[in-house]
């Protein structure tokens, strides 16, 4: 029998529906996927409560399920989509690094400044002083950000305690900025980001071992993830390699941050152990990238970040048209932090992923929706407009497809829906 359950939520006359369907639905969107995927021309996507219930063209709207209780959206010329998806942020933090702005413009390279004792470990000091009110201020001042940027979905990385203490209660502000508001967060634990100054004589290798013994037990079903930093001045590829083995053992899914500043093999190694992502990937070559598509089945996704070399103005970034070509899947995000890539601007970041990058714009927002949702794990609730899934759409003044990365910089959302409930 037709489901006959009023819609709570009808947005309707929609120019185009961006529905991210179509694709398969046991792994990430890859190859010509990427951009394979279903648009509607004037459609509409329906609610029932917070899950979304129809998506469809209006000739096809079943007028018996709109009730006088029905919310209406028009979304006469413009454009319906999923909400994105931030899959690699460092939302806990305190502070900001503008201190450090007019050393990078006066040539200093993010390394030179992380070795003076600046750079995260400046972020460690501020984050360490601050308090948990203090933090979760924050969190909540940047989240409300990315709402407005029809964000309903960040990744959020801890990392800038470097202590047991202070990691838990980043990944527990995380989880409590969460509550408070409408955005989704998803904790990960970037314990593992450098070596804070108190290991410095002893190393890499022991500080791992001390996350392993006295901090990761302590987040079972507080983080599913765990994340490194396989880069040099942060861990080596021997002791990244280490750490991720006894993490997955202990059951944490996989991250790294590799191949950002140089080759070291840290994406591969992360792979072939079943990382979810690898992120930034900037060094990392087209070859490696086929190899870790086949390797992996298409199931790790690349994790680009081109807001990242832009803000640090580094001439490298990922080859993510080759990437594509060789059938690895890629997602997008801004890698918002105050280091590296202070914006919430998302939008922004996909358009220098077209620009820099060699993504088409419907290779582009896939990767800052579905492919990004497949990256932390949640692409069977969130990413694309289909039956079952939680009811997160976006209404852009848009027309198009084409426009989202070409406005460049401009935030092209009208309207937010989380969870069913308008913003």
């Amino acid at each position: 029998m037709p489901d006959l359950t009023p819609f709570t939520l009808l947005i309707q006359h929609a120019a185009q529906v961006l529905t991210l369907a179509g694709g398969p639905t046991t792994r990430p969107l890859a190859g010509a996927d990427l951009g394979g995927w279903r648009i509607i021309e004037n459609g509409y996507v329906a609610c029932v409560a917070g899950t979304i219930a129809a998506v469809g063209p209006m000739s096809e709207l079943d007028a018996d399920r709109i009730t006088a209780e029905t919310q209406l959206l028009d979304a006469t010329g413009r454009v319906l989509m999923p909400g994105l998806v931030e899959c690699h942020t460092h939302l806990v933090f305190g502070g900001n690094r503008a201190h450090e702005f007019e050393r990078k413009l006066r040539g200093e390279s993010y390394l030179d400044i992380l070795a003076s004792g600046g750079g995260i470990l400046s972020t460690v000091r501020a984050t360490r002083a601050a308090s948990e009110d203090e933090l979760l201020e924050n969190a909540l001042h940047h989240l409300d950000g990315f709402r407005r940027y029809g964000v309903t979905t960040v990744e959020a990385k801890s990392g800038y305690g470097l202590d047991r203490d202070t990691e838990l209660r980043l990944v527990r502000v995380a989880r409590q900025a969460g509550r408070q508001q409408p955005v989704r967060v998803v904790p990960t634990f970037l314990g593992a980001h450098v070596v804070p100054p108190e290991f410095k004589p002893a190393g890499p290798q022991a500080y791992v071992d001390f996350i392993l013994r006295e901090v990761l037990s302590e987040l079972k079903g507080e983080a599913a993830f765990v994340d490194i930093f396989c880069e040099e001045g942060a861990f080596p590829l021997d002791v990244s390699r280490y750490y991720l083995e006894q993490a997955h053992k202990m059951g944490f899914g996989l991250k790294i941050h590799a191949e950002q500043l140089h080759d070291l093999g840290g994406c591969e190694m992360a792979a072939a152990l079943g990382a979810t992502s690898v992120d930034h990937c900037d060094y990392l070559t087209p070859e490696a990238a086929a190899r870790i598509a086949q390797q992996t089945q298409g199931q790790t996704v690349a994790v680009l970040l081109p807001l990242v070399p832009l803000f640090l103005r580094q001439a490298k970034y990922a080859p993510g048209r080759a990437f594509i070509d060789n059938g690895l899947p890629v997602a997008v995000s801004t890698d918002f932090n105050p280091g590296s890539c202070p914006s919430k601007n998302l939008w922004l970041a996909l358009s220098v992923a077209c620009l820099n990058m060699g993504l088409t714009p419907k290779e582009a927002v896939a990767a800052a929706t579905l492919n990004a949702a497949w990256a932390i794990g949640l692409a069977a609730d969130c990413g694309s407009l289909e039956p079952g899934k939680r009811a997160d759409v976006l209404v852009l003044d848009l027309a198009s497809v084409a426009e989202i990365p070409y406005w460049l910089g401009e935030n092209p959302v009208r309207a937010v829906v989380i969870g069913g409930a308008v913003q």
